[in-house]
């Protein structure tokens, strides 16, 4: 079985991006709902045990950004933003988001 975390940094402010809200998928099914804390993490995701597989994390960035007072294009250029993954059967993920309104980078941590 595998577990899985993640990081959301805010990087026009430079600081973990508190609020953000998200969802983790396989396929059509949303098996977690949550939200991140002041360290931009979000612990109860990683309690999780999930097998070997493809999942998708959508974060609600456009939400987080105006929460935050910065005025967005409407519709806003990112809005939800979705990172799909695989993950092997056995380990560890951490699938963390540098998030702007404007873009995005993420990549697989430890």
């Amino acid at each position: 079985m595998s577990s899985l975390s993640t990081h959301v940094l805010d990087t026009v402010s430079g600081r973990p991006a508190v609020g953000v809200r998200l969802r983790l998928f396989s396929g059509a099914s949303v098996l977690f709902e949550g939200q991140t804390d002041a360290d931009g993490r979000c612990p109860a995701l990683r309690e999780l045990t999930l097998e070997g597989g493809q999942y998708r994390l959508e974060f609600e960035i456009a939400a987080y950004f105006r929460a935050q007072g910065h005025e967005l294009a409407d519709p806003p250029f990112l809005d939800v933003v979705p990172l799909v993954f695989g993950l092997s059967a056995k380990g560890h993920a951490h699938v963390p988001l540098l998030a702007a309104p404007y873009g995005y980078s993420t990549y697989r941590g430890s």
